[in-house]
């Protein structure tokens, strides 16, 4: 299914369906496109949403996680949301995801992680990608997926694209830096709603020592693994990712996300 952009309000982002309330976030390098099976799947019986963050050219001043957090607030507020909702988050989205959970507590009902950052993460295989060298840049956005295949002409020609813009660099190492110093883990136990964690177990961006961390440190959290998967099991996995993800949003019900 094509992904229908809309632009309101001075956001650029993805609504599809009707229903509760499901919000995507994607990842540092990630796209609306990221989560094209979920929103297959789930718009029937959901409201899908996913505003496209804006990575690439927010103010460099603002570029970190608390100024994307700020975003997604914005974003949440000019569109109306109902009081609560499931935040759904992929690598640096999910980290947005738990920091907008902590900051907003009545209003998110569930969460789901999947590769998140907010512990430990080894960007792009623990280097940044050289400008001007596609083989390269072709090799470490593969290193994000256990199938390298998965990683698409198109996904590395926007990758490529990024890495050959000194602006869009300086917001992507200005954010990555942000998000490495932003550890989350004396912050998670406040956390108090149903948690769902979906991880690659060949993840090796965020491994899977990193999901049982999260596990341990999240009051209310079970973890799923899909095997022969990386960094984005919605994308390399969505049939099992989907799966686990409709398994608990069926048994789960809402609670405050903070505990007092």
């Amino acid at each position: 299914m094509e992904l229908r952009r809309q632009h309101q309000h001075g956001y650029e982002f993805v609504d599809e369906g009707q229903g509760p309330v499901l919000l995507l976030l994607h990842g540092l390098f990630g796209a609306l496109s990221n989560w094209e099976d979920v929103v297959q799947e789930f718009s029937p019986d959901y409201r899908v949403i996913i505003p496209l963050l804006p990575v690439y050219d927010m103010p460099l001043t603002q570029a970190g996680v608390p100024g994307l957090v700020a975003y997604v607030e914005g974003f949440v507020k000019a569109m109306g949301l109902p009081d609560s909702f499931t935040v759904l988050g992929n690598s640096l989205g999910g980290h947005i995801a738990l920091v907008y959970t902590l900051n907003n507590a009545q209003r998110v009902s569930r969460l789901v992680l999947t590769g998140s950052s907010g512990l430990f993460e080894d960007s792009m295989g623990g280097s940044f990608p050289k400008r001007g060298d596609y083989a390269y840049v072709q090799e470490r956005v593969g290193y994000t997926f256990y199938d390298p295949s998965v990683a698409t002409k198109e996904l590395v020609d926007e990758v490529f694209n990024v890495t050959n813009s000194n602006s869009k660099c300086l917001r992507i190492i200005a954010i990555a830096r942000s998000a490495q110093r932003h550890n989350l883990s004396k912050e998670l136990m406040k956390i108090t709603v149903p948690v769902l964690l979906v991880w690659g177990l060949n993840d090796t961006i965020t491994p899977p020592p990193v999901a049982h961390e999260f596990a341990r440190l999240l009051p209310h959290a079970e973890l799923r693994f899909l095997d022969h998967c990386c960094h984005a099991p919605m994308m390399e996995r969505p049939a099992g990712f989907n799966a686990y993800l409709r398994r608990f949003l069926r048994t789960t019900e809402w609670a405050p996300a903070v505990a007092a």
